[in-house]
């Protein structure tokens, strides 16, 4: 679970910071599994919250300066932000305005 939590945070880390684009909702597919999330700043922190798309499963993730905390689905996720490794796709924004 971390390895995948972990890949879907390296994506949006590497999504675009500007305020109007951090709300989109953002998509992306690893290992089979499709997780749409979207991107918030809370000062100098980022919250990420998605779902998987075909488990239902929910997570939130927040992104401080050196660790990544949170919920996947009921399990609590506690690690450096240096084991994030990043995908090799972009998202893809599924709506914008």
């Amino acid at each position: 679970m971390k390895t995948t939590i972990s890949a879907a945070l390296g994506l949006a880390l590497l999504a675009p910071t500007a305020q109007a684009e951090d709300n989109a909702k953002q998509r992306f597919e690893h290992e089979g599994h499709i997780y749409s999330y979207s991107i918030t700043r809370k000062g100098d922190m980022r919250l990420i919250t998605g779902i998987e798309e075909r488990s239902g499963k929910r997570f939130r993730l927040r992104i401080g300066e050196r660790r990544v905390r949170g919920t996947v689905g009921s399990q609590q996720v506690n690690f450096p932000l240096r084991d994030v490794e990043p995908l090799d796709t972009a998202p893809t924004t599924l709506a914008a305005r």
